[in-house]
């Protein structure tokens, strides 16, 4: 029995028809997605100064970072499964609105608790705004447009990781008005207000073709999970490891366990999941997660250990700092848009596995480079490994966001972003957490003015190598991946519609 496809839903009729208009919901979700990923970049880059300012302390700095990926991990499920339910459209608009708010709370905050609460404010916001993004692009493009619109979301990636610690080096080099670090968050209020007038003219509303119910147990059971998994993480150094972090730590995979046994329940019984576990029947999509999940934990670890090395430990301002990351940003958005148009199709999961290599090897060659030039580095010196880096990086980000979802149908969309943007959020919570360990770990907890420097670079290090180790890590999973994503074979259109008719309509 064949299938075809016929235009049945607004977002049908709109990529049948080649309307424009999702062209221009694409640049608004992109800009919303690349605000997000600056916001996550570029407040590493002013931690000294907030520290400074503000005399927060080491467990507040590490809260305004963690306290962010935290909140934005344990809502990203919801948040997709929401926009199944009410709309993705009207989910995309409540979040960029409140994640507008949530930045001028940051921007205005009083001190370091209020920003601390209004960086998890905005990181719930982010959580209902982020998920609708690759969802809507899902939902919208037909499966042979896919793999342009996911290069080029691989290069706003690759963009926004890197471009936010620059910008953020020029805002507080700037002094804007006297406001010190503050700007690198007002910065979001005209972005976000244009943002939330364009989105609500321009992007097509979209939703689960069923009926679906929130399932307030799961997200229960979910947020509870992450919590007793994370906050001993983000705490334990500083409160000494105590016996009840590591007795949570591992509750919490009871907690999970606990978890899927009620989703297993729930879809058999209502068919409305928090966390549509027939997605993890898809190889493509289980071995992507957990890929994204380990590849969270490499750059939670390297970006914060990155930042304190050279503002701390070599003592470079801001603006340097920023202006060193940029070949790195220019590597990572140059590989990422050719490994999805040209690389790819061509050979498949090999370019994946490739990157994670080149990434390895750039990590590794930082490392002897640092060790070899001690404090005396310059940034010219760290050009080539953060260009081998950034290369080995935009291999991956892109086709894996691709291999990710391409087998994953319509009607699961959401749940599907929320959960891959979940465990990178969860991984990247973990490798903040990790920093404890693999970075402060290795100091005195008292050093000298003169020995903070050694004492740095050592540590520095001692984390990098830790990251070549997970990179090391992806390569192994990456061979559960597919050898090709599903919309880079020839028919590839005709064989999902097939499946979903003639075998399981949620595994397309």
């Amino acid at each position: 029995m064949t299938f075809t496809h016929t235009p049945d839903t607004p977002q049908d009729r709109l990529a049948a028809g080649g309307d424009r208009r999702r062209w221009f919901a694409l640049a608004i979700v992109m800009t919303a997605a690349f605000m997000d990923l600056v916001d996550v970049t570029i407040v590493n880059i002013a931690i000294p100064s907030i520290q400074r300012d503000e005399g927060a302390s080491f467990s507040q700095i590490q809260w305004i970072t963690a306290g962010y990926a935290l909140a934005f991990a344990a809502g990203l499920i919801t948040g997709g499964r929401l926009g199944d339910i009410h709309g993705r459209k009207r989910l995309f608009l409540v979040g960029i609105g409140g994640f507008t708010l949530a930045s001028a709370l940051c921007g205005f905050a009083v001190n370091p608790e209020m920003l601390v609460a209004s960086r998890i404010l905005q990181g719930g916001m982010a959580a209902l705004m982020v998920p609708q993004v690759l969802s809507i692009v899902h939902a919208t493009f037909p499966a042979h447009e896919r793999g342009k619109v996911f290069g080029l979301f691989g290069a706003i990636v690759g963009l926004g990781a890197v471009s936010g610690p620059l910008l953020g080096a020029l805002l507080t080099e700037w002094n804007l008005f006297g406001l010190e670090w503050r700007p690198i968050f007002l910065i979001n209020l005209p972005v976000g207000i244009a943002g939330l007038i364009l989105g609500s003219r321009f992007i097509t509303e979209s939703k689960a073709p069923r009926a679906l119910k929130l399932d307030l147990v799961g997200v229960a059971l979910v947020t509870l999970g992450l919590l007793m998994l994370i906050y001993p993480l983000t705490r334990g150094r500083e409160l000494g490891w105590p016996l009840w972090g590591y007795v949570s730590m591992g509750g919490a995979f009871v907690v999970l366990a606990v978890l899927v046994a009620y989703e297993r329940r729930k879809s058999a019984r209502d068919g409305s999941p928090l966390v549509e576990l027939s997605l993890f029947k898809v190889k493509s999509f289980a071995a992507g997660i957990a890929v994204q999940t380990v590849f969270g934990v490499g750059l939670g670890i390297f970006f914060l250990v990155w930042t304190l090395y050279m503002q701390v430990g070599l003592g470079w301002s801001p603006l340097r700092s920023g202006l060193t990351g940029v070949p790195f940003s220019i590597a990572v958005s140059t590989a990422a848009g050719l490994s999805v148009q040209q690389l790819v199709p061509r050979f498949g999961r090999k370019v994946l596995q490739a990157g994670a290599l080149v990434m390895a090897a750039g990590v590794l060659l930082y490392i002897w480079e640092a060790e070899r030039y001690g404090l005396g580095i310059t940034s010219w010196q760290m050009a080539l490994p953060l260009v081998v880096m950034g290369l080995g990086m935009g291999l991956i980000v892109a086709p894996l966001t691709d291999a990710v979802l391409s087998q994953v149908p319509r009607e699961h969309a959401g749940a599907a972003s929320g959960l891959i943007n979940t465990v990178q959020q969860m991984g990247n919570a973990l490798g903040l957490g990790l920093v404890s360990v693999v970075f402060f770990g290795t100091m005195d907890d008292h050093l000298t003015r003169a020995g903070i420097g050694p004492a740095y670079a050592d540590a520095f290090q001692n984390a990098l190598g830790w990251v070549a180790a997970v990179m090391g890590a992806i390569f192994l999973l990456m061979f559960a991946l597919p050898r090709r994503p599903a919309q880079h074979v020839e028919g590839a259109d005709a064989q999902e519609e097939t499946a979903a008719a003639e075998k399981k309509p949620a595994l397309v």
